[in-house]
Protein backbone atom coordinates (compact mmCIF):
# COMPACT_ATOMS: atom_id res chain seq x y z
CA UNK A 1 0.00 0.00 0.00
CA UNK A 2 1.08 3.38 -1.08
CA UNK A 3 1.77 6.13 1.79
CA UNK A 4 -0.45 8.15 0.23
CA UNK A 5 -3.18 5.26 0.70
CA UNK A 6 -1.56 4.51 4.41
CA UNK A 7 -2.55 8.49 4.70
CA UNK A 8 -6.26 8.13 3.43
CA UNK A 9 -6.34 5.35 5.73
CA UNK A 10 -5.93 7.72 8.79
CA UNK A 11 -8.05 9.79 7.57
CA UNK A 12 -10.92 7.80 7.82
CA UNK A 13 -9.53 6.90 11.27
CA UNK A 14 -9.62 10.72 11.99
CA UNK A 15 -13.14 11.13 10.71
CA UNK A 16 -14.00 8.18 13.32
CA UNK A 17 -12.23 10.01 16.16
CA UNK A 18 -14.25 13.34 14.93
CA UNK A 19 -17.38 11.79 14.88
CA UNK A 20 -17.05 9.67 18.20
CA UNK A 21 -15.66 12.88 19.86
CA UNK A 22 -18.48 15.25 18.71
CA UNK A 23 -21.12 12.78 19.65
CA UNK A 24 -19.95 11.67 23.11
CA UNK A 25 -19.67 15.67 24.53
CA UNK A 26 -23.24 16.10 22.59
CA UNK A 27 -24.41 13.09 24.48
CA UNK A 28 -22.87 14.30 27.76
CA UNK A 29 -24.45 17.77 27.28
CA UNK A 30 -27.91 16.77 26.63
CA UNK A 31 -28.09 13.08 28.29
CA UNK A 32 -28.95 10.12 27.40
CA UNK A 33 -32.67 10.39 27.09
CA UNK A 34 -32.61 12.74 24.51
CA UNK A 35 -29.59 11.02 22.25
CA UNK A 36 -31.56 8.14 21.75
CA UNK A 37 -35.13 9.46 21.68
CA UNK A 38 -37.16 11.44 18.61
CA UNK A 39 -34.75 14.71 19.02
CA UNK A 40 -37.91 16.32 18.25
CA UNK A 41 -36.84 19.50 20.29
CA UNK A 42 -33.92 19.85 17.48
CA UNK A 43 -31.09 21.23 20.47
CA UNK A 44 -27.53 22.47 19.54
CA UNK A 45 -24.29 21.53 20.96
CA UNK A 46 -22.57 24.21 22.31
CA UNK A 47 -19.11 24.98 24.18
CA UNK A 48 -16.72 22.44 23.57
CA UNK A 49 -19.16 20.19 21.95
CA UNK A 50 -20.36 22.80 19.51
CA UNK A 51 -16.54 23.76 18.62
CA UNK A 52 -16.31 19.74 18.16
CA UNK A 53 -19.43 19.43 16.09
CA UNK A 54 -17.96 22.23 13.88
CA UNK A 55 -14.64 20.66 13.69
CA UNK A 56 -16.24 17.57 12.02
CA UNK A 57 -18.24 19.01 9.23
CA UNK A 58 -15.39 20.97 8.82
CA UNK A 59 -13.53 17.73 8.41
CA UNK A 60 -16.15 16.54 6.44
CA UNK A 61 -15.24 19.51 4.12
CA UNK A 62 -11.73 18.81 2.85
CA UNK A 63 -12.19 14.44 3.34
CA UNK A 64 -14.29 13.88 0.32
CA UNK A 65 -11.84 15.70 -1.72
CA UNK A 66 -8.37 14.49 -0.29
CA UNK A 67 -9.63 10.74 -0.84
CA UNK A 68 -10.76 11.32 -4.44
CA UNK A 69 -7.73 13.05 -5.07
CA UNK A 70 -5.54 9.85 -3.33
CA UNK A 71 -8.00 7.43 -5.40
CA UNK A 72 -7.25 9.44 -8.75
CA UNK A 73 -3.44 9.00 -7.83
CA UNK A 74 -3.91 5.32 -7.38
CA UNK A 75 -5.93 5.00 -10.12
CA UNK A 76 -3.49 7.22 -12.41
CA UNK A 77 -0.42 5.69 -11.05
CA UNK A 78 0.63 8.74 -10.24
CA UNK A 79 1.77 7.81 -6.43
CA UNK A 80 4.99 7.82 -5.02
CA UNK A 81 5.82 11.75 -5.58
CA UNK A 82 7.90 13.93 -3.07
CA UNK A 83 4.57 16.37 -3.97
CA UNK A 84 1.79 13.38 -3.05
CA UNK A 85 3.70 11.71 -0.39
CA UNK A 86 4.64 15.41 1.57
CA UNK A 87 0.86 16.68 0.43
CA UNK A 88 -0.89 13.29 2.06
CA UNK A 89 1.19 13.72 4.89
CA UNK A 90 0.98 17.69 5.31
CA UNK A 91 -2.98 17.14 5.11
CA UNK A 92 -3.29 14.18 8.06
CA UNK A 93 -0.70 16.07 10.28
CA UNK A 94 -2.60 19.90 9.68
CA UNK A 95 -6.22 18.10 9.98
CA UNK A 96 -4.99 16.03 13.01
CA UNK A 97 -3.68 19.18 15.12
CA UNK A 98 -6.39 21.31 13.89
CA UNK A 99 -8.92 18.89 15.98
CA UNK A 100 -7.73 19.69 19.51
CA UNK A 101 -6.68 23.00 18.93
CA UNK A 102 -10.75 23.94 17.57
CA UNK A 103 -12.09 21.79 20.64
CA UNK A 104 -9.32 24.32 23.15
CA UNK A 105 -11.00 27.48 21.06
CA UNK A 106 -7.34 28.37 19.96
CA UNK A 107 -8.16 30.72 17.30
CA UNK A 108 -4.58 31.61 15.10
CA UNK A 109 -2.60 28.15 15.71
CA UNK A 110 -5.87 26.50 14.57
CA UNK A 111 -6.49 28.27 11.98
CA UNK A 112 -2.74 27.50 10.81
CA UNK A 113 -3.21 23.66 10.82
CA UNK A 114 -5.95 24.36 8.61
CA UNK A 115 -3.82 26.25 6.03
CA UNK A 116 -1.39 23.41 7.11
CA UNK A 117 -3.53 21.16 5.61
CA UNK A 118 -5.69 22.35 2.94
CA UNK A 119 -1.57 23.45 1.41
CA UNK A 120 -1.22 19.48 1.66
CA UNK A 121 -4.35 18.99 -0.07
CA UNK A 122 -3.36 21.37 -2.77
CA UNK A 123 0.01 19.43 -3.07
CA UNK A 124 -2.09 16.22 -3.84
CA UNK A 125 -4.32 17.60 -6.29
CA UNK A 126 -1.41 19.28 -8.27
CA UNK A 127 0.47 15.87 -8.25
CA UNK A 128 -3.10 14.09 -9.99
CA UNK A 129 -2.25 16.13 -13.04
CA UNK A 130 1.49 16.79 -12.73
CA UNK A 131 4.46 14.77 -12.24
CA UNK A 132 7.18 16.29 -11.13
Amino acid sequence: MTLEMWMLFGAGILGLVHLSAASFTFKAQVGNAYSVGARDEDLRPTGVAGRLDRAQRNFLETFAIFASAVLMLQALDRSGSWLSEAGAVIYLVGRTVFMPLYAAGVPWLRTLSWNLATLGLVMVMIAVVWRP
